[in-house]
């Protein structure tokens, strides 16, 4: 994993339209959206299943108001917690080009955060999204510098 690359802040239906990032020498495999070369993605919304394995594996389903996307939570990122149906959550992860069995935007869970408290967090996701499209990927899907 790159840490120096960018975490996208999306809508879960736009991560269908990355595509494989070029490689170069000492890179690792990566993906483009909005042409900016990215391993991460940062997506919010509701938890419409949750279903563990014996280890305590998870395989969620978050629906983000765009689409539905797969997330996969390894135990060691459950942290003891029982992620349930209807709890809006933050999520961080890798985004794995479509691997799911349902053809979702499937996401490798690294960082997961219960924000069901926050009375205004779903206005402020699409404002934050908004924001970060037209700052930081707009400018650079119109002609300018590629990362």
């Amino acid at each position: 994993m790159d840490y120096s690359l960018a975490v996208l802040k999306v809508f879960a239906s736009q991560l269908a339209d990355s595509t494989e990032a070029p490689s170069s020498e000492g890179s690792s495999a990566a993906q483009m959206l909005f042409n900016v070369r990215f391993q991460r993605a940062w997506v919010q919304g509701v938890i419409l299943s949750a279903d563990y394995d014996e280890a305590d594996e998870g395989r969620l389903l978050l629906d983000d108001g765009s689409c539905i996307a797969e997330l996969f939570l390894p135990s060691s990122k459950a942290e003891g917690r029982l992620w349930r149906a209807g709890m809006y959550v933050m999520v961080i992860g890798a985004y794995v080009a479509p691997e799911s069995k349902d053809n979702y935007p499937t996401i490798k869970v690294h960082k997961m955060v219960d924000l069901s408290s926050q009375p205004d967090r779903e206005a402020m996701w699409h404002m934050e999204v908004a924001e970060a499209y037209n700052f930081f990927y707009l400018p650079f899907s119109v002609g300018g510098p590629a990362s």
